[in-house]
């Protein structure tokens, strides 16, 4: 996901200081990685440095005053753009779980074990998004089945390999 066109986004509704887009973000799209301070920051000021945003004034607070920003108009034209873009498929061609595969059987260990561990970590994540599905909101329930539909994707991966491990040793092993 890209942060900054995330951040972007957030401030077309209207200015905002930096620890309010952490907060709508973490809202939003953070409930499962929340962005840190540093990244909030870091963020905007590679956006005001390319003038996609600008201060637009200060807050005092309870601590050090907050800067506010807003969206420039180059900042609006490069969401646009940003979100008229389609996003390139995340293809495992060389995933780890392969390579972890091709190596347990290269160094005869058990593949087999490979893959079943790897298959109840998978059912056990499949498990904890259902539950959180049943109690999201609607975000939350497409963020969930999202990831479900990956997972299993991921376990038809997984099976098909475990049938196949046969012929895979016999490719792999001098």
């Amino acid at each position: 996901m890209s942060i900054g066109h995330t951040l972007l986004g957030l401030l077309e509704s209207g200015p905002r200081h930096g620890y309010d887009l952490k907060r709508v973000y973490d809202e939003r799209f953070g409930q499962d990685r929340p962005l840190h301070y540093g990244q909030v920051y870091a963020t905007l000021s590679r956006l005001l440095r390319n003038g996609l945003v600008e201060e637009s004034g200060v807050e005092p607070g309870g601590g050090p005053d907050r800067k506010r920003y807003a969206i420039t108009n180059a900042g609006v034209t490069d969401v646009a753009a940003w979100l008229g873009r389609a996003e390139k498929p995340d293809l495992y061609l060389q995933s780890t779980l392969y390579t972890k595969v091709v190596l347990a059987l290269l160094t005869r260990r058990s593949a087999a074990e490979v893959l079943d561990t790897q298959r109840a970590e998978h059912l056990q994540a499949m498990r904890t998004f259902t539950a959180r599905k049943r109690t999201g909101d609607l975000a939350d329930q497409l963020v969930c089945d999202h990831a479900l539909f990956h997972l299993e994707a991921d376990l038809r991966w997984l099976e098909l390999t475990a049938a196949r491990l046969d012929d895979l040793a016999k490719q792999v092993l001098p």
